[in-house]
């Protein structure tokens, strides 16, 4: 039993770093997307994501089934807690879906122009969002003895996670950039060459300063370092993601950039998820009422027939992220754009 349910707090685990990794360019391209200069421009930065940005999603709907499915009760509890700006999150990914479809339907400018700064506040919305998800979980959130949130809208939107937001912001700017900078040619991939050096140095300074503060703020969240010492090979990995951004970068191999990029980010899911655990939903008031994956979790049946099915699952989806990009891959030119 207790194998199964650290086996699956790890694999949501991967399903964030999946989601983290696949939608983090697409939200980053969205909020790139208000600096083009032309409507052509626009148009190609949304042909960039088009065909992938919704099979992109479909981790993040797999990581809120699974959560369901295997916790129960932390899922119930961070609904509760999390439920105005997870409604927010969802009128976010809609408009950003409905903007991607809408934008390029007619030749009005004030059409055009509503759809593209709806693009851009929800991509940078959702980016914001599910970074104070982060945040808040980390901070933890005021739970009873039976597990139900009693707290408020004070709880969730605090100061930390709201420094966590900002840099789940600067991380997917960053990754857009990069994923971007792949795409395009000529003078715009100039322009986006240096986005990509103003979104660096955006992510590290917000990255350095939301790491101080998580070592100030939550002292406990090292704990886990010091209890199993292999997991500083996250922290150590990290490191040496954020620092061959810049030289990938400066050398002129956007393919290793992005790579390193993607490294971030599952590292950082790596150092989440290891000051969290075996915690799912921390309490603030008294660590004794947390929701962990021993006292939250589905019946040992139920975790064990999840694994036959992600098992057959998993399989398909990786097939199919791994056609759509091999089918649409190479540079968006404005001849094809179809957005």
């Amino acid at each position: 039993m207790i194998d199964l349910q650290t086996t699956w707090f790890i694999l949501l685990g991967v399903l964030m770093a999946g989601y983290g990794i696949l939608d983090g360019f697409d939200l980053g391209v969205g909020i790139l997307h208000i600096f083009a200069k032309t409507d052509e421009e626009r148009r190609l930065f949304m042909h960039s994501i088009g065909p992938v940005w919704d099979g992109n999603e479909v981790w993040l709907v797999v990581f809120g089934g699974a959560l369901f499915a295997a916790f129960p009760d932390a899922y119930a509890a961070a609904f509760s807690g999390f439920y105005l700006p997870f409604m927010i999150l969802l009128c976010a990914l809609i408009f950003r879906g409905v903007s991607l479809e809408f934008r390029s339907k007619h030749t009005s400018k004030l059409w055009r122009d509503f759809w593209d700064i709806s693009f851009f506040l929800s991509s940078a919305g959702i980016a914001f969002l599910l970074g104070v998800a982060v945040g808040t979980t980390m901070l933890g959130l005021p739970l009873d003895k039976h597990g139900f949130f009693t707290g408020g809208l004070r709880d969730v939107f605090q100061p930390y996670p709201l420094l966590v937001g900002l840099l789940s912001v600067a991380g997917c700017t960053m990754h857009g950039a990069i994923y971007l900078y792949m795409k395009t040619e000529g003078e715009l991939q100039k322009r986006v060459h240096t986005w990509m050096w103003k979104s660096f140095g955006f992510f590290l300074i917000v990255y350095l300063f939301c790491t101080i503060t998580t070592l100030i703020r939550i002292p406990q969240s090292h704990q886990n370092f010091d209890r199993y010492p292999f997991t500083l090979a996250a922290v150590f990995l990290n490191i040496l993601a954020i620092a061959n951004v810049p030289r990938a970068i400066h050398l002129n191999k956007p393919g290793q950039a992005f790579l390193s990029s993607s490294a971030v980010i599952v590292t950082l899911t790596a150092l989440f998820g290891t000051a969290l655990f075996p915690n799912l939903v921390r309490s603030s008031e008294d660590p004794n009422l947390s929701l962990t994956i021993y006292n939250a979790s589905s019946s040992g049946s139920t975790l064990g027939l999840m694994m036959i099915i992600a098992g057959i699952g998993i399989p398909f989806v990786l097939t199919y992220t791994g056609i759509v990009y091999w089918v649409f891959r190479g540079k968006v030119r404005s001849d094809e754009v179809i957005y």
